[in-house]
Parts: structure tokens; sequence; C-alpha cells
């Protein structure tokens, strides 16, 4: 009888020690919920974080290229320039609500990856191609792509190769530290072309050598090939052959690991392209000021809260806009129509104009 009474006892306290326990659980671990009744999850990397560090710092470091014309060199006055800079100039401006509130360090396709590894630069955007690799292995977390370019062979105009099969033997030309390299292998491989490629620092050196006839052709994105022309002696003895080698999706890339700057980075470019959706430029943003379209008031910060989710001013987008550009202005100032390169939008055209760019809601 006492075990019986002994053994019913035990079993009582563990029935009330298992409710407790539950009651507990349920009351620590309900779900936080929008007035919409959607789950709100903490993306937030505490009170510190990349976005913390710059704010104390007061200005964004980017890591830049100063020698590709049309996405970021030096110009006359000594300043830095291009569609690459720009973007730039928009994270910092939705951070700082100022565009010129960013310090650009240049560097060198073999050293950019480091000066993002070692945090010297906080935010890389310098004509850089977003792979399985970059992304795994060295640890880059890249944002939007803001240009998509494809891998392309410049030759001299009276040299008669007009396909990859006629460079057989030829000398070739290629940046070292970039994906230029495995893709011009690749690709002369599968066609079993032999040929030499040489490796050269720096696109400055590499253009010279070419145009020195120390290499018979040379290779990079067309992009690149394009803006060469703006610095070739002679840009008629030229021409771009007709093959693309590889896709090319540049684009920014910050240290993986941080959410938060990560989330800054994505949608302070994506502020660029919803705003051509709409139709809202750096000249007419303010007119759309007082729409009463909710999608525009949430955009714009007149409906408050897309900011405060970001550690941002409400009018982030808004600053981006009317100090910068949309996406559409920024394209068009540097390597589009109103700049000397006059390149078409392609790819890079909005989606209701046949090109692939599409901003995610800003809700």
């Amino acid at each position: 009888m006492k075990k019986r009474f002994l053994l019913m006892l035990g079993m009582i306290v563990l029935v009330s020690m298992i409710i407790v326990g539950c009651s507990g659980e349920e009351a620590t671990t309900d779900d936080p919920a929008n007035d919409d009744g959607t789950e709100t999850t903490d993306t937030t990397t505490g009170s510190g974080g990349k976005l913390a560090e710059v704010m104390d710092r007061g200005h964004l470091i980017m890591g830049s290229n100063n020698t590709l014309p049309g996405f970021g060199y030096l110009n006359s006055a000594g300043e830095e320039e291009g569609f690459d800079v720009e973007l730039g100039q928009v994270m910092a401006t939705a951070i700082f609500g100022d565009k010129d509130a960013i310090e650009y360090r240049p560097l060198s396709a073999q050293e950019r990856f480091t000066a993002v590894q070692s945090g010297e630069v906080d935010v890389l955007i310098r004509n850089t191609t977003w792979t399985l690799t970059r992304d795994v292995e060295v640890g880059l977390a890249f944002g939007p792509t803001t240009f998509y370019d494809g891998q392309g062979m410049m030759v001299p105009a009276d040299s008669g190769f007009t396909t990859l099969e006629d460079l057989q033997g030829a000398r070739i030309g290629v940046e070292q530290g970039t994906t230029t390299e495995l893709n011009l292998t690749d690709q002369m491989r599968a066609r079993g072309v032999d040929f030499e490629p040489v490796l050269f620092a720096d696109r400055d050196s590499l253009i010279a050598a070419y145009e020195s006839g120390t290499v018979d052709a040379w290779t990079t994105d067309q992009s690149g090939l394009v803006a060469s022309y703006e610095v070739l002696a002679d840009p008629s003895e030229h021409v771009i052959m007709d093959v693309v080698l590889s896709k090319e999706p540049l684009g920014p890339a910050v240290l993986d690991g941080d959410t938060r700057f990560f989330e800054v980075m994505y949608w302070s470019i994506m502020a660029t392209i919803q705003a051509e959706e709409f139709g809202m430029t750096s000249e007419n943003v303010d007119d759309f000021l007082d729409s009463e379209d909710p999608d525009i008031q949430r955009f714009l910060g007149v409906e408050p809260g897309n900011g405060a989710q970001l550690g941002l001013e409400e009018d982030f987008a808004y600053q981006i806009i009317k100090q910068v550009g949309n996406y559409g202005e920024i394209f068009d100032r540097n390597i589009g129509a109103e700049s000397p390169f006059n390149l078409e939008r392609g790819l890079n055209a909005l989606y209701t104009d046949g090109g692939i760019l599409y901003s995610p809601p800003f809700r």
C-alpha cells in the first residue's frame, strides 16, 4: 500500500511539472505579429554591426575602380565618376541622407576581396561578377545585379579575326585575378583552340600591351571593352568580336554575416529600380509626395515604417532619388544615351521594357 501511494504521488508531481513547463513555454514563445497578422522576424545583428560602425564613423568607405571609364574613373577634375561610383552614392544617401558622405578606396582586382574581408572597405562596388565561389568561399554577400554583362574579345580591325577559332596560336591578354581568366580557358578548351594567355596586373598595362602589339587580342567584360574606346589612340583600328564567352552579373557586395547591413545595401539599390518603375526621377520626385497611392506613400516615407525596419530615416528612398536619381538616370548619365558610350539598356532595362530589372515591393 505504501509503495502504491508513493508511486501515485510521484506521478502527480511529474504531471504537474510537465503542465507548468508547457505553460511557461507557451508564455515565452508566442511569435509577435504585425497588425495584418503576418509574423515579425528580427533580422538585426544587435545594436552594433557594420551599420552602426559606419554611422559612428560618419561616412561610407567603398572599394572602387578608378581606371574604368563609364563605371569608375577619375575625371578631369580628379574626382571619382561613373556608374558604380553613383551606386556607392546611393548607399551613402540611404545611410546619411548625403550622397557625398563617402570615401572611395581604389582597389585592384587582386586587392578587392581582401579589402572587404579585412574591413578596410564597407562595400565593394567595382565591376565584380557574382559567382558561387565568391559567394561561398570568399565570404561575400552580393546585392542586386546592377549590370548584366558578358565577356567579349577585342582584336585589331585588320586582323581578320571573327571567331574564337581564328585565334588559334594567338597571344591573348587578360587581367589577373578575374573571372575572365577561367572563362577564356574554358571556352578555348571547349573549342580545341590552342592559345597563349598573357596575364597583366591591371587594365591599363593590358591595354598598353595590346596597342603595342605585344598581344594579339585581349578579353574582359563587354562593357569594359566598350569603355576602352575612350583611351585607345585610334578606336577605329579596333573591333569587338561578335562572341560572348560568359555571363557576367555585376553588382555590389558586402562581407557575409551582417544581415542588417546587407539589407541596407540591397534595398537602397532596389529603390533606384522601384523609382524608375513608378516613373519617378530626381526632377519630379517632389510631385509624388502628394500622391494618394499607398505604395508611393510607403516608398517615399510619407507613410512611415520602411525606414525604421532598416535602421534608416523614413525618407531614405526619397533622398536617394532626389540626390542621385533612379536607375535609368544613373545608367544613361554614365554609360547610356547621355554618355560617350551610348550603351543600349538590353537586359538592364525594366521588365516592362524588355529587360529583366524588377524590384520587390517596398512594404
